[in-house]
């Protein structure tokens, strides 16, 4: 149904992926901007290039859409009152790919109605693709060869279930989420699109990002991999991310799991929200 789309969005992670490898070859220079959550965060011209070549392409080949990347301002009205829309991160992980620990990805989801439906993450150190649009199952292609569909776990018991967790040490939060959970197998990955291709594959089964500091263009694409592959990716709370809202900010937080631990994981988690002082920002969401 999203042949074209599809197609183009495969071809322009390749691109950008080819890009960002370029630069990652070199001594390039990171830099600090200040993000949408007013905070600090590394750029490097590496992300803006390659924001510039997919949103050219994406604008020229799908003028009607809307566009929204974090390495572009973001035109809020025109966004908004499009019916479909791009949702771009061209390098996320940016901190992997300045530390050169080979964990970044380009992310191009495509949201229809507020609905994540068609998502392709490269990860360019890995030589991986996977990709996906809802209704027609998720796939993975290992150094451009054939495509293999992919499929989560079976396991729904809470304690045997594999984390998917950052790199960085874990906060006091996380921390007592794991206390909490009892997690006993842990993989440590940078790049939000990274960990939830874990659990598309297998290899993990849960990711819990407790911090509201995530973005529409971190979520996006992966959401639907995930999801077609037999997942569930909601906030803390259990409801679905609304693309279609004017704020970027994942405030809620997300869960991405294999699905069939997730109302289990949902439920376990509240308590735990209740102590951290955690009420949902958008307590109607777009559907549970």
């Amino acid at each position: 149904m999203l042949g074209s789309e599809l197609k183009t969005a495969i071809a322009l992670a390749y691109a950008a992926g080819k890009l960002v490898s370029d630069y990652y070859a070199t001594e390039f220079v990171a830099e600090e901007k200040l993000g949408a959550d007013n905070l600090y965060e590394p750029v490097t011209a590496a992300d803006r290039a390659a924001s510039r070549l997919i949103v050219d392409a994406l604008t020229t080949e799908f003028p009607d859409d809307g566009i929204l990347s974090e390495e572009e301002a973001d035109n809020i009205e025109t966004r908004l009152a499009a019916k479909r829309v791009w949702i771009i991160d061209p390098i996320d992980g940016t901190a992997g790919f300045v530390k050169k620990d080979g964990d970044f990805a380009v992310q191009i989801g495509l949201a229809e109605g507020g609905r994540a439906v068609l998502g392709v993450v490269y990860m360019p150190a890995h030589n991986k693709l996977q990709y996906a649009v809802t209704g027609e199952g998720a796939f993975e292609s290992l150094d451009h060869g054939d495509p293999a569909p992919l499929h989560v776990s079976g396991k729904n018991d809470l304690r045997s279930l594999s984390l998917a967790m950052s790199r960085n040490p874990p906060s006091a939060r996380m921390s007592r989420v794991i206390e909490h959970f009892g997690f006993k197998n842990i993989c440590r990955r940078g790049s939000v699109g990274l960990k939830v291709a874990l659990i598309a594959c297998r290899e993990c089964d849960i990711y819990i990002h407790p911090s509201p500091r995530t973005k529409l263009w971190d979520t996006c694409a992966p959401q639907v991999i995930l999801e077609e592959a037999g997942g569930k990716f909601t906030d803390l709370f259990g409801s679905q991310i609304d693309y279609s809202r004017q704020d970027l900010q994942n405030w809620d937080g997300i869960v991405a799991s294999n699905g069939r631990a997730h109302a289990a994981a949902i439920e376990h988690l509240r308590p735990l929200l209740a102590e951290f002082g955690r009420t949902p920002r958008y307590a109607s969401g777009a559907g549970a």
